[in-house]
């Protein structure tokens, strides 16, 4: 069971679930810090969710530094994982993640199975969330807000800063949120994508 056999399983079941939901964006290999570290998968709607895939061939070496990263911005995560990490996995991850097990149901199918449910994230760190947003989009989100004056001109963690001292977490991520889902032109991936 490679990487692109637990990829596709799961991308089949997230557009399953979201197939009739224009509020839902699906992004694969999502960069977060300025773009140095992906999740493999973000769903984007009422919430900012990852999935981290860990297949049979891969190992689990990266997943404490992943996991540390990851759960300081999304507000849900769930660890797919084949048979032979489910064990180790569980022991490398916070409570709140959730687990799926991929496992073989076929010749060249994987299935998805439920362990455990993805609980919400009880410490998203604002300063990263805001710097998911590009600085144009802050600037706008600024803009709006009527509190762009001093930061125009200045550099992106400055501008991001701003962001964060306008608004509320909750207001933090409705505007990340849907300043993603509308994003044109990111990861060469049309917005009905």
């Amino acid at each position: 069971m490679k990487d692109l056999d637990v990829r596709a399983a799961t991308l089949r079941e997230l557009r399953a679930r979201h197939n009739d939901d224009t509020q839902t964006r699906i992004v694969e290999e999502m960069g977060i810090w300025s773009g140095s570290v992906r999740i493999d998968i973000a769903v984007i709607n009422g919430e900012l969710q990852g999935y981290e895939l860990k297949s049979h061939r891969d190992t689990l070496e990266r997943l404490p530094a992943q996991a540390e990263l990851y759960s300081q911005i999304f507000d849900r995560i769930t660890l797919v994982v084949a048979g032979r990490h489910l064990n180790a996995a569980n022991s490398k991850i916070p409570d709140w993640w959730g687990i799926k097990l991929a496992y073989p149901a076929g010749l060249s199918e994987v299935s998805l199975q439920e362990i455990r449910p993805a609980n919400a994230n009880p410490e998203v760190n604002p300063a990263l969330l805001a710097r998911l947003l590009w600085r144009v989009e802050a600037l706008a989100i600024l803009k709006r807000l009527g509190v762009d004056r001093g930061v125009r001109s200045r550099p992106t963690g400055v501008v991001a800063c701003r962001v964060v001292e306008s608004l509320s977490l909750d207001q933090l991520r409705f505007e990340v949120r849907e300043t993603l889902k509308n994003r044109v032109g990111w990861l060469g991936q049309p917005v009905s994508n």
